[in-house]
């Protein structure tokens, strides 16, 4: 794939290869990137099959008391904006509350998609949302009437006696069942596939094909708007998530299907915000950073065409606690002048560490009230420290550990016990295809005892379990992993877990609407789009 101004970035600045997310799904992944600290510490990890906000009208989100990076920087007198997704929840209690929003987590300006891309947002695509759920539901519905249909044509030719009033309660029954669900499930498109601008709905349901200008124009707009002082944009790509729209002049431009065709359309608009800042003369005054929020999606197909990414020779993808190809992401920073171009670190870092590191460089201060989990990057980023803070990693699925991995500074071993794994179906295929995403805990899963233990500095693939047998430091490593997990435990305090079945739910109160509920429509966008 042509990625040009993605390579340029790594070319001008520091290229990270043992990046790793705090997890290997977008909500709690972007929660832990916001606030420095594992998703378990925010309530943002689920003990349920939900391990991701499901709707705009949910009551789960990132909680008004976490402290984002982007209201630390505030503080310190930057303008701060979020143009794209969110995916951090909307309300609490009512449709106006906004506690989750943007706004209410240190931006002062907001422009984008509150949730997040689903094939829902795009006409002619099968359901994404909840597609099993939403298969048994229209099943029961179907039974439901025959049975009324068959209860009725009995009924009339006299060959079943039955009191019309029972028939009548019965297809009432039915037909709030069938209201029940489908008032959420039928309208997805315009419950969840929306634009904002601040507080403001200005698309419902989203027109994908001039999403991708209007959101390049609001970056480029941003910069322009702020260039005499400092700023934070933190610009969160709807790009590369299924259903992969892409625009006309970028379809068939890849060698790689769609997904080559979106990754090349997001590498173009990355180029257009770097341009933006060498016009406004911004570029050496600007540490500018590129990362993914997790690993490629390897169940996403459409059948031979892959269509959520590939995670090169690292084993598993999005969904996998613990596996690399979920959690090891590309990770790029560039600051001229000031970071060395061209230089490539292998030790272990984390996009919590993001957080520290902004804060660090505006002047401002950490927390003192909660624990912090990422660790300021500028020593390694410059040269000035050759190893990274990170002793250990812990690698959740949900608000399960499954794996923990170890920076053993003085011999250089990067180990990684994994004391869960998800079970490959069909076996040896290397993800869970026709389940949609890997489970993280129940009979999807294997409990290993003793770990599973590679040494990724020799096996980055995850290929060859090392055991007591061929590993004469085995029995140590998982020891000492172990005290590392106890003491992480007792770090850890009770919180409300913000993706509780009730707190995923939809809930038509907490629904934003850019008319009167249930009236949702509109376009105030119509044609504010222009050519870049």
């Amino acid at each position: 794939m042509e990625t040009p101004n993605i390579d340029r970035l790594a070319r001008e600045g520091v290229k990270l290869t043992q990046h790793i997310a705090a997890a290997s799904l977008c909500t709690p992944s972007r929660a832990a990137f916001l606030t420095g600290r594992y998703p378990i510490r925010s309530g943002m990890a689920s003990s349920n099959r939900y391990r991701a906000l499901q709707w705009n009208a949910g009551s789960g989100g990132l909680p008004p008391n976490e402290r984002t990076f982007a209201r630390l920087l505030q503080k310190q007198g930057y303008t701060t904006g979020l143009i794209g997704k969110w995916h951090q929840g909307v309300n609490c209690e009512s449709f106006n509350d906004n506690c989750h929003h943007p706004l209410n987590h240190g931006f002062d300006y907001f422009y984008g998609m509150p949730f997040t891309l689903l094939n829902n947002c795009q006409e002619n695509k099968p359901p994404e949302l909840d597609a099993a759920l939403q298969a048994k539901l229209w099943l029961y519905s179907q039974i439901i009437i025959l049975a009324v249909l068959t209860l009725t044509a009995g009924r009339l030719i006299g060959l079943i006696s039955i009191r019309w009033k029972i028939i009548a309660c019965f297809t009432l029954v039915g037909s709030l069942f069938f209201i029940s669900w489908y008032s959420s499930y039928g309208f997805v498109q315009y419950w969840n596939c929306i634009l904002m601008r601040n507080h403001d709905v200005t698309e419902q349901p989203m027109r994908l094909e001039r999403t991708a200008s209007l959101m390049l124009k609001e970056a480029v707009s941003f910069i322009k708007r702020n260039r005499h002082g400092p700023f934070l944009l933190f610009v969160s790509f709807l790009h590369v998530h299924t259903p992969l729209f892409t625009t006309a002049k970028f379809i068939g431009k890849s060698q790689h299907g769609l997904y080559g065709d979106n990754v090349e359309e997001m590498d173009w608009m990355v180029g257009k915000i770097l341009d933006s800042l060498d016009k406004e003369g911004l570029k050496n005054h600007t540490l500018t950073y590129f990362a993914s929020d997790h690993g490629g999606h390897l169940e996403a197909q459409d059948g031979s065409a892959q269509l959520g990414g590939w995670n090169g020779i690292y084993k598993g993808g999005k969904g996998m606690g613990g596996w690399e190809g979920g959690i090891r992401v590309p990770g790029v920073f560039r600051w001229p002048g000031v970071l060395p171009a061209g230089t490539v670190i292998d030790e272990p870092t984390s996009l919590m560490d993001i957080y520290p590191t902004v804060v660090h460089l505006a002047g401002g201060i950490l927390p003192q009230d909660r624990v912090i989990d990422g660790r300021s990057l500028v020593p390694l980023l410059q040269g000035r420290a050759q190893k990274s803070e990170h002793e250990f990693l812990f690698h959740y699925c949900g608000s399960y550990l499954h794996a923990v991995r170890w920076h053993q500074k003085d011999s250089g071993a990067i180990w990684k016990a994994h004391y869960v794994t998800p079970v490959f179906h069909p076996p040896g295929a290397g993800a869970c295809y026709g389940k949609g995403i890997c489970p993280c805990f129940g009979e999807g899963v294997t409990h290993h005892d003793p770990p599973l233990l590679f040494d990724l500095s020799r096996d980055p693939s995850e290929a060859k379990p090392l055991s007591a047998d061929t590993e004469p430091l085995f029995d140590i490593v998982i020891r000492k992993i172990g005290r590392a997990i106890e003491e992480h435990h007792r770090t850890l305090t009770p919180v409300p877990e913000q993706l509780s079945m009730y707190n995923i739910m939809w809930k038509p109160w907490l629904q934003p609407c850019c008319g009167t509920f249930p009236l949702c429509w509109c376009d105030k966008e119509g044609d504010s789009t222009q050519s870049l």
